[in-house]
């Protein structure tokens, strides 16, 4: 359910709607109501200038309104036909860029784009039109492609087949290289090549005898012959990831786990020896087998010199980088330190560091970590076991790519969505010389800079003496308006999804749509949230429903008691794991007004029952007993809800499936609470499409105003009809 990983959170908008676009809205989606009537930067850096930047006026000059209803040019066409998402990137060895690119215009399609060869090119797709590049390994997907000299293996969406194509040929022609079965009942992920015996190994979850509970294995897939069903390697557990060949070929890494645990909970790396005939013959475990050590191993790689090294969070419950001594079969520690240098597996083909070139013999490493909320850079030199940092305006970091002395990065910043950025070293590779976008999720953004909301980390006291949690509170910005004297702005607060996930103080246009229109938005990294390291993950062990609620419910308390929020309009919204916090917040206490639950859970023992293999076991570890099943689940208790709900729902969402959505709207329907459904056909587990993504956020802007806003929206909105209230 981690779907603030995979989206960087839902976005939507609000904008003028004709009876034609209410129409065609409706015939693509099911409602369950009807419609009614109506910092500056070093000269070094590259970064494209605001050209329709709004002066500052002064007080006198600024219009006075209440706040949520102010107007900003931020509107949801922006913030749907901006958020183009980013699925990875590769070098190939020419030392040309390549990413994978989402696409809400085209239905959410993902597109692998090569970047501009030269000066005056433009970017251009590689994928034909008639493919997308994506996988449903473990449905979150990833590593749905990998390049090698001049060819690309790619998973195909609709078929789930891998093809083969060369990037190079203007009029590329696809070719397949896994066998037809018939349908997409056969996934592959995280692949590489083995150049050696001219085939790619791959994750391949198996479908075809359990479309509930797949087989999951490492499997070898000839690179000549399509029709030839693939060797499996490594079977026998539950999951795998990351297999990862050394430089001859000769040895395998990978990662595995078994329920009931997820992969940052307890995991095992091992390296596999490959005889002549592609064979596995030997095995060792690297690191996890050994009981008296709880860890997560992650992310390993093989040197140029063909070293292994991983990244887990042993003794010190942080993932650090860490070195394999094959000889001794022992594990040594690169560089200690309270950070987290990764993510936890919500995804496969994660890349967060990166071995460079070096002009003297020594082991370089492209690394991030993060630490008190934001994302460092740096350069690790292995045998002096000290970091460089490296001074980028990107304060969140997700993936590196290296070509030689430049570092392709993918990350983000306050002032910066989602993008890709070059990032050119000097010859020691201690300092940056150049810094450049090359790709950005909303390359239009910073024309709407004078109404970014600049966020603040917050940390606030929580139910449990002594311990705290943190945020990210944005206040209320426009530069045309301020607010009626002694008002407090209406709050929304969002949980993100996971729930073993975090949010992240970057910029994000669906919620400077909030902030721009005089709604304070605060993001919680509730106890559970990853990035603070194990202990903190692990506050939600048995405890989710609880603590993730109390958490949110604290931040809200908080904010109104430093004067930042008004306590008679607080509103909280969430996806996936966040949609489930959203609804016990308002079932079972009393801070908020109104909700918004987008996929969220209504009923724990459903979910355990009918979510796919990766996380039916997941909320064992973070609920407990079957009463803390019903105890927990906002539908057993329709009774205590008392506030207006509205929910949103994909109609082929296999995670949270829509049984959920309906359930606790018929209840709530039925009480006599205002209450609104929408499903979307077409959809999953979070919105790709423009049309949904926008209608969305319209939506709830409009359900939050009209119920309990106490001010009139600026924006033409024409709302859905509200149960027991219209």
């Amino acid at each position: 359910m981690a779907l603030s990983i995979l989206t960087r959170f839902f976005t939507s908008t609000s904008s003028l709607f004709s009876s034609t676009l209410i129409f065609n809205h409706f015939s693509k989606r099911t409602v369950f109501t009807i419609a009614t009537k109506k910092k500056t930067q070093p000269q070094r850096y590259k970064i494209m200038a605001s050209s329709q930047a709004q002066a500052p006026l002064s007080e006198d000059q600024k219009i006075t309104a209440p706040y949520g209803s102010w107007k900003s040019p931020i509107t949801a066409d922006v913030v749907s036909g901006s958020s183009k998402r980013l699925g990875g990137t590769a070098v190939d060895s020419q030392g040309h860029l390549f990413w994978l690119e989402s696409r809400p215009s085209e239905s959410g399609r993902a597109v692998l784009v090569k970047g501009a060869e030269k000066p005056g090119d433009e970017p251009f797709d590689i994928t034909p039109k008639e493919f997308a590049v994506r996988t449903v390994a473990q449905e979150y997907g990833g590593g749905a492609f990998r390049i090698s000299g001049d060819t690309v293996v790619f998973s195909n969406y609709i078929d789930q087949r891998l093809y083969k194509q060369s990037i190079s040929s203007k009029d590329p022609c696809p070719v397949p290289i896994t066998p037809d079965y018939g349908g997409p009942v056969v996934s592959y992920a995280d692949g590489v090549f083995d150049s050696r015996l001219d085939r790619y190994i791959t994750v391949m979850e198996d479908r075809r005898e359990n479309s509930i509970n797949a087989t999951t294995t490492i499997a070898a897939v000839s690179l000549d012959d399509g029709n030839q069903e693939p060797k499996v390697l490594v079977s026998g557990n539950d999951f795998y990831a990351f297999p990862r060949l050394d430089p001859k070929g000769e040895r395998m890494a990978w990662i595995e786990w078994s329920h009931p645990n997820m992969p940052w909970d307890k995991a095992e790396l091992w390296v596999g020896y490959i005889s002549e005939n592609g064979d596995l013959y030997k095995r060792v475990c690297v690191a996890g087998c050994d009981p008296k050590i709880v860890e997560s191993p992650t992310e390993p790689k093989w040197s140029p010199t063909g070293e292994l090294f991983f990244i887990t969070d042993r003794k010190s419950g942080f993932w650090n980088l860490h070195k394999w001594v094959e000889s001794k079969n022992e594990v040594l520690p690169l560089y200690c330190l309270n950070a987290e240098f990764a993510r936890p597996l919500w995804i496969f083909g994660m890349n967060s560091y990166e071995f460079i070139k070096s002009e003297v013999e020594k082991t370089l490493i492209a690394c991030s970590y993060r630490q008190n909320g934001r994302s460092h850079l740096g350069i690790l030199d292995v045998v002096q076991g000290s970091i460089s940092l490296l001074d980028i305006p990107f304060t969140d970091i997700d993936n590196i790519t290296s070509w030689e002395n430049c570092l392709y990065v993918e990350g983000a910043s306050v002032t910066h969505p989602s993008s890709v950025a070059k990032v050119t070293l000097d010859d020691h590779k201690v300092n940056v010389v150049d810094f450049k976008i090359i790709w950005s999720s909303s390359p239009d953004s910073l024309k709407y800079e004078s109404y970014f909301s600049l966020p603040e980390l917050i940390e606030f006291p929580t139910e449990v003496p002594g311990q705290n949690a943190y945020a990210y509170y944005y206040p209320p910005s426009n530069p045309l308006y301020q607010a009626i004297q002694e008002e407090k702005p209406p709050l929304l607060l969002k949980s993100h999804g996971g729930p073993t996930s975090e949010t992240r103080g970057i910029l994000n246009l669906s919620i400077q749509y909030w902030t721009s229109r005089g709604w304070a938005f605060v993001d919680v990294n509730y106890g559970g949230s990853t990035g603070y390291g194990r202990q903190y993950r692990e506050r939600l062990l048995g405890q989710w429903g609880i603590v993730d609620v109390d958490d949110c419910c604290s931040c809200a308390r908080f904010l109104v008691e430093k004067g930042k929020a008004d306590e008679e309009r607080l509103f909280i919204t969430g996806g996936s794991a966040g949609g489930y916090t959203t609804l016990a917040a308002l079932a079972f206490r009393d801070t908020f007004k109104a909700g918004a639950s987008l996929y969220g859970v209504a009923d724990l023992s459903l979910l355990r029952a009918e979510t796919h293999k990766f996380e039916s076991h997941y909320i064992d570890n973070l609920v407990g007993s079957e009463t803390d099943y019903f105890e927990r689940s906002p539908i057993n208790f329709v009774d205590k809800f008392s506030c207006p709900i509205i929910l949103f729902q994909g109609l082929e969402d296999k995670v949270v499936p829509p049984d959920q959505a309906r359930k606790i709207y018929q209840a709530l329907k039925e009480k006599g609470l205002p209450v609104a459904l929408v499903e979307y056909e077409g959809e999953q587990h979070g919105f790709r499409k423009a049309e949904n993504i926008k209608f969305t956020l319209e939506q709830q802007m409009v359900f939050f105003a009209r119920l309990v806003g106490r001010f009139n929206v600026a924006d033409e909105i024409t709302p859905i009809k509200i149960d027991n209230f219209d």
